[in-house]
């Protein structure tokens, strides 16, 4: 055969095993027979198999061969591994292995489209209640969006260890997920320089070009020689004006990316010097968590995720906090799937003065259902809904406090 007809074969059986759950014992047999020829393990082929396992048996398997009919051996393979999932309870290993197989599906495709999706549903299909009251198996697990959504929707059913493995998953991914925003945060903390405050004397603030510059008239051929009457500083005081920012989270199901991510983020911020963080959470009634701002596990352990949405009732907590609106940002995280007479308060704010930001979505995926009313209105009340990666949260979000 040639390289193409190989490749074909190849795929062909992939596609064979992905929409048959019966084996095609010709396509079986070539694609044994082409595997073999190329010098790669029968192995490859066997579904059971995880990526990660034959790499460690047969080192000889390269997930970047340039090789056209090697490497689509092994794209075959990594296909076959994460989106042919079958139905059923799925165990804690069997959920490691498939994030350990996504894992190098993204390093050799370079993208991760619908892996979000597998893995919660492979979530749903476990019985996590067994699963976290055995702590062998609650080890097993590896903190991700799906499986916090999960833990977060199911925490009232949970007690005793199932309860402590629970919080202790929980805390990891805050954890990891904090690490990550700080970074973010830390990369542009710096103010705006204010020119009002005179600069420091002092030799590290000097600005040796503009002194030589400034002074160039002083250049003495004779002496071939500068003198210098007068030295020039830099000018480094920041602005140190103390800010407001008010969180309002939608605790709906469909949120609770954004709303994991935000609550994070408004602990660091929260951590900022002259920063003044308030947080109140919303689904039919207002709870206002800022006690807890500081430490986002707390909040997340409150919220209670799913059920109605009455946005009106977090503006009725948030309004009063806003004492300098000019100084205030908002930042209000929902689908907007709610009351249309928001839209009034929502402009009443802009006009104010206040910074409002509306959030649909801020995740890995940057998909999010928000009402298409309020979007086109928000747009035209020139605050767009913000959705796609947390950085551009973070972004707006420094260009005000800075």
């Amino acid at each position: 055969m040639s390289d193409e007809n190989r490749r074909q074969v190849l795929y062909w059986r992939l596609m064979a095993r992905l929409f048959e759950p019966d084996e095609q014992p010709t396509l079986e047999a070539a694609s044994v027979a082409i595997v073999e020829d190329i010098g790669l393990p029968a192995a490859l082929l066997d579904p059971s198999v995880s990526m990660d396992n034959l790499l460690q048996r047969f080192p000889e398997i390269d997930l970047e061969d340039p090789d056209p009919v090697r490497r689509a051996a092994v794209v075959s393979k990594l296909l076959l591994n994460v989106f042919n999932t079958g139905s059923g309870t799925v165990t804690a290993t069997q959920l490691a292995t498939w994030k350990r197989d996504a894992a190098c599906f993204q390093q050799v495709m370079g993208e991760g489209h619908g892996l979000k999706e597998i893995e919660a549903d492979l979530v749903k299909r476990m019985h996590l209640r067994e699963v976290l009251a055995d702590p062998n198996l609650a080890g097993q697990l590896t903190p991700s969006m799906s499986l916090i959504e999960q833990l977060l929707r199911d925490k009232a059913n949970l007690s005793g260890i199932a309860l402590a493995n629970a919080k202790a998953l929980i805390r990891r991914f805050v954890d990891e997920v904090a690490q990550v925003l700080r970074t973010q945060v830390e990369k542009t903390s710096s103010g705006v320089i204010d020119r009002s405050v005179p600069p420091k004397r002092v030799y590290r603030n000097l600005d040796l070009e503009r002194t030589i510059w400034k002074n160039l008239t002083n250049w003495s051929p004779e002496d071939e020689r500068l003198y210098v009457d007068k030295l020039f500083y830099r000018q480094t005081a920041k602005r140190t004006t103390p800010a407001k920012l008010i969180v309002v989270v939608d605790q709906s199901g469909s949120m609770v990316d954004a709303m994991v991510n935000c609550t994070i983020l408004a602990s660091i911020f929260a951590g900022l010097p002259k920063v003044d963080v308030h947080l109140v959470a919303y689904d039919t009634r207002a709870l206002d968590l800022t006690p807890w701002v500081h430490d986002p596990f707390e909040v997340l352990l409150r919220t209670t995720l799913g059920g109605g949405t009455d946005g009106t009732v977090a503006m009725a907590l948030a309004r009063p906090k806003i004492t300098d609106p000019r100084n205030t940002v908002m930042v209000w995280i929902s689908d907007f799937y709610d009351n249309r007479s928001l839209i009034t308060d929502f402009e009443s704010l802009h006009r104010s003065g206040v910074r409002f930001i509306p959030v649909g979505s801020v995740n890995s995926s940057g998909n999010a259902s928000v009402d298409p009313w309020f979007r086109q209105r928000l747009k035209d009340l020139g605050t767009p809904v913000i959705s796609g990666h947390i950085r551009k949260l973070v972004l707006e979000l420094k260009s005000f406090l800075a």
